[in-house]
């Protein structure tokens, strides 16, 4: 579909990236996690020298796999469990490659880390936790802003609507909805 109006054109798509954030139809956020955990992937998987390098800090290697690529203009989203349990799954993939196995003594052999070891041996928050944090940061700076901005005229909009009882898959299917 194509919008017309005097000098602009404008086509229909369900799918737009704009400042790395990736906008579509249905307002659903769960491309946008999927897709950042993509590109902080591709970082994960570079070359293996570089994460053998005993210059580079494990802080910066966090900092550039995960901190970067997962948490840029993460201050609206809305993560389900699932992208959250996702999120978490990977920040422990690349703490598990930066860590390194570590030598079990007792079997004799070496072993990857627990989950809790690994929190246990970081001491720092999740990035889920982080998440939250900047949603809270980013809700504090929209309250602090003067009446007539708009986002926080959007933060209190009342859209005078109601919204449908009962389950959403039911009502799809049934055709009440």
């Amino acid at each position: 579909m194509t919008i017309n109006n005097k000098n602009y054109t404008f086509e229909r798509a369900e799918n737009l990236k704009y400042l790395g954030v990736i906008l579509n139809e249905d307002n659903r956020h769960q491309t946008d996690s999927q897709e950042r955990i993509k590109s902080a992937n591709k970082i994960y998987f570079m070359p293996q020298n570089f994460f053998r390098n005993i210059n580079i800090s494990k802080k910066l290697l966090k900092s550039i796999i995960i901190d970067k690529p997962l948490t840029y203009a993460s201050e609206t989203w809305i993560l389900t469990k699932r992208d959250r349990k996702q999120i978490n799954i990977f920040e422990r993939k690349v703490y598990r490659r930066i860590l390194g196995p570590v030598y079990d003594n007792e079997k004799d052999n070496w072993r990857i880390l627990t989950n809790k070891e690994i929190y246990a041996m970081v001491k720092k928050s999740t990035i889920t936790e982080t998440l939250r944090l900047n949603t809270l940061c980013w809700f504090g700076h929209v309250q602090r802003m003067e009446e007539n901005r708009i986002p926080k005229k959007v933060l209190y909009m009342n859209l005078e609507t109601t919204r449908l009882r009962g389950r959403l898959v039911e009502r799809l299917v049934s055709g009440k909805g």
